[in-house]
């Protein structure tokens, strides 16, 4: 019997990505697996990705976890990675401690989760010691973002931001312009790819060709969240086509 899967998101309001992205990679797999699935969002206030925007948008996400709780998903999931990261080492595990207990005071037993914490979760699933990333955000952004992640005990050898503040522009970016940019990465000697580490800018269409290309695991934050999504409702994750991680 088809069992039915309520997927939430708590979004940007200038997000265009993550209600494609993450919807696609779910409904890839509904070819493999007998589980279906819906999709649910709640969302907040922001259109250029700097630290003031990104920090006024945070504080409307208890309101959104709340009113994803109404509707009883399954589970739900932040849909920015910086909004999280710029707000110091480690914070994904204090929004999601608050989504717990928003999502109790509710009644809801939906699991919780980031796209913050969902980038390490995968990066530690694929053995990740040593990566290198593409970010469209401003250095000072990227900067925190790979502070971040070190902290998390994951060695970033090279980035290469491309300082877009405006979100929507981010989203219009064409993903496979990608293939070309990795190829100014340092890759040598690194464990995995991030081909976005921001899930604004797509990236699914490259992922498993630029995997291709280099030999080696790459993912992205949206590939990530899907993983993570998938691991709390102890689900098989293998939906081929979005390189190793989803293999």
């Amino acid at each position: 019997m088809k069992q039915l899967f309520r997927i939430g998101q708590i979004v940007p309001s200038s997000n265009t990505t993550m209600e494609t992205e993450i919807p696609a990679m779910l409904r890839a797999r509904e070819a493999l697996h007998p589980e279906r699935f819906s999709f649910h969002s709640s969302r907040m206030r922001m259109h250029r990705v700097t630290a003031e925007e990104l920090a006024a948008m945070n504080r409307e996400g208890l309101r959104c976890a709340a009113e994803l709780a109404d509707a009883r998903v399954d589970v739900m999931s932040t849909a920015c990675l910086v909004a999280i990261m710029a707000q110091g080492l480690g914070y994904h595990r204090q929004v999601e401690s608050d989504f717990r207990r928003v999502t109790s005071e509710n009644k809801s037993d939906a699991k919780v989760m980031t796209s913050a914490g969902a980038l390490i979760h995968g990066l530690k699933a694929l053995g990740a010691r040593k990566v290198s990333l593409l970010a469209p955000y401003m250095k000072p952004l990227t900067d925190k973002v790979v502070e971040y992640i070190e902290n998390e005990g994951i060695e970033v050898q090279d980035r290469i931001c491309f300082e877009i503040p405006d979100n929507l522009e981010v989203g219009r970016r064409d993903p496979l312009r990608l293939l070309d940019d990795v190829k100014r990465l340092n890759t040598a000697n690194v464990d995995v790819v991030v081909l976005s580490a921001c899930v604004q800018m797509q990236s699914i269409p490259a992922i498993q060709k630029a995997q291709d290309m280099l030999g080696i695991p790459v993912t992205s934050t949206s590939v990530c969240t899907v993983r993570n999504m998938l691991d709390l409702l102890g689900l098989d994750a293998a939906t081929p086509g979005y390189g190793k991680l989803l293999a």
